[in-house]
């Protein structure tokens, strides 16, 4: 944890140096533009450390950082609650005839500089600007604990295209350079213009869309129009609002990230196709330093996919369901819930979970509290969380492993599994737009009305020297079938925890649901009816055979 705080410090003093000389300075990254659905010029650009800036709880993760707050106070923090995240969202919507303007209290924006239109040499050593002017080119530094970084094969990417660049002027020598923390390649576009209408068809689905060429990370990015209104916009250079439903998928070096992650995206569609700059809500264990450098938080979407050391897109493909709506009323929901969700994260009032309450679960739960009556897919086996209870505890010499264990097979699968929960939201929006079978609620019908079109986007890796990824796993048995059989023999990166100061604490996180000692009485009933329904079976039928003889 030290060494991220030192190498983010560093960084972050740099850009500090280059705000304080204008005259090296590119254009401010809250310049221009937009950071989802707001304005960039509604907020300024603050060190974590800011002493007079709130809320201290979440600025607290990003001392030595940059991050986006609004210029305006947004007003006090919610109370503490111990409610869920579905009925706490619930609630909130309803107190709310419309979706209010209420802008994301911090959002983690990594650099003070950003550049569009810029071009690298084949050496990946100098950036030439849009003006024609050239500048040497250098990147921030790889964190010790991340086990690959950007190499020739991503100087060989990046140069055969025009990159958005986030990052900082810096002196060096008697000159300056521009220091790199973000190349966004501006070939990655949207463009519903250059998309025909390509329906799922008969033999296909999202799955087989996911799967196909392995998972797609070597493949081109591509788009596919899947879904349009039967009377679209004819107008396709204005903007419309977006709410996008990111997969990412199985690492290639890491046996416990097969199940890959998930997150929701909201901002702005434009002529020009570009991307960049969507809202991603990012949920992330606050209970453990990254070895990457990840933080939970809403962030612009070039800094979640291509940051040097945090962007997903580094060692993993990537997949996304684009909600294309006349009206930002949607969006707007969501985002609103994600401001008051994020809130409770960072203060502890709702704890990270990876079975319980983890990226797929928060996401999924925050839509079903705006009123998106999801399927549900019911959990794995209790029949296999009782056993599973039992072998974990005695394999690893720990209760809390079984517990885990226990919590993995009794959990909504909508809820567990990232793919899971894309393939079932993807499927339910898809259906919402054809005939629903239930009355629809409020939000429901809000998408319903005012999606256009839909649009699938595969994001391949970028080449590195991390090994390519593949598609997520979407259950136990697929999960097991994927890693070693034996556990020692997995690829695990330890990391290191992160613990929360109390005196930022304003209440103690909510208890667990269920406790060891809980999880351990079900599992010895669940184990009970496992293994004594059968032994009962033979009695009665051994009892019927004697009968029979007699």
């Amino acid at each position: 944890m030290i060494m991220h705080r030192v190498v983010r410090f560093a960084c972050v003093s740099l850009a500090a140096l280059a705000i304080a000389a204008p005259g090296w300075a590119q254009p401010g990254a809250l310049d221009y533009g937009s950071l989802g659905l707001y304005e960039a010029g509604e907020f300024k650009a603050v060190d974590g450390r800011c002493a007079d800036c709130t809320p201290k709880a979440a600025l607290w993760y990003f001392e030595g950082d940059l991050v986006a707050i609004p210029r305006q106070n947004q007003g006090q923090a919610a109370g503490f609650s111990q409610q869920s995240v579905v009925e706490d969202v619930r609630q909130w919507a309803q107190r709310e005839s419309a979706p209010p303007h209420a802008l994301p209290f911090m959002t983690w924006l990594g650099s003070p500089e950003l550049i569009e239109g810029a071009r690298l040499d084949k050496t990946g050593t100098t950036l030439q600007m849009p003006s024609g002017s050239v500048m040497p080119l250098a990147l921030v530094p790889k964190i010790a604990s991340n086990l690959s970084y950007y190499n020739a094969d991503s100087v060989a990417f990046f140069a055969k295209r025009t990159v958005r660049v986030r990052g900082s002027t810096q002196a060096a020598g008697a000159g300056e350079r521009f220091v790199a923390r973000v190349l966004w390649p501006e070939d990655y576009r949207i463009d519903l213009s250059a998309m025909p209408l390509q329906p799922l068809r008969a033999n296909e689905s999202l799955t087989t869309l996911l799967t196909a060429d392995d998972g797609g990370a070597k493949s081109a990015f591509a788009t596919r129009l899947i879904w349009q209104s039967r009377s679209p916009a004819q107008d396709r250079t204005g903007r419309r609002a977006v709410l996008a439903f990111m997969l990412n998928g199985a690492q290639g070096d890491d046996d416990e990230a097969h199940g890959g992650h998930f997150a929701i995206a909201t901002g702005w569609h434009r002529g020009n196709g570009q991307w960049a700059d969507w809202m991603v809500n990012n949920f992330y264990n606050l209970g453990s330093v990254s070895e990457k450098g990840i933080i939970a938080s809403m962030l612009p979407m070039d800094n979640y996919l291509m940051d040097l050391n945090s962007g997903q897109s580094y060692y993993r493909p990537s997949y996304m369901l684009v909600a294309i709506l006349k009206r930002p009323e949607a969006a707007a929901w969501y985002q609103g819930a994600m401001v008051h969700v994020f809130d409770r994260f960072y203060r502890h009032h709702i704890d990270y979970d990876h079975a319980q309450s983890n990226c797929a679960g928060l996401s999924i739960d925050a839509l079903t509290g705006l009123g998106w009556q999801l399927p549900v897919l019911g959990p794995t086996s209790t029949a296999k969380a009782a056993l599973g209870y039992y072998y974990s505890s005695a394999t690893d010499l720990s209760f809390a492993s079984g517990t885990r264990t226990f919590h993995y097979m009794v959990e909504e699968r909508s809820r567990l599994y990232p793919r899971a929960a894309f393939e079932t939201v993807g499927q339910d929006l898809l259906k919402l737009m054809g005939a629903p079978s239930r009355p629809l609620t409020r939000f429901e019908q809000t998408l319903r009305d005012d999606v256009e079109a839909i649009v699938f986007v595969r994001i391949p890796q970028i080449p590195s020297s991390r090994a390519f990824g593949t598609y997520p796993v979407a259950s136990f048995d697929e999960y097991m079938a994927r890693v070693p059989k034996d556990r020692k023999d997995w690829k695990i990166v330890p990391v290191d925890p992160r613990v929360f100061p109390d005196q930022l604490r304003d209440r103690p996180a909510a208890p667990s649901l269920l406790s060891e000692n809980a999880v351990g009485t079900l599992a010895v009933g669940g184990l009970a009816v496992v293994v004594g329904t059968p032994i009962a079976v033979w009695r009665r039928r051994s009892k019927a055979r004697k009968v029979a003889k007699h």
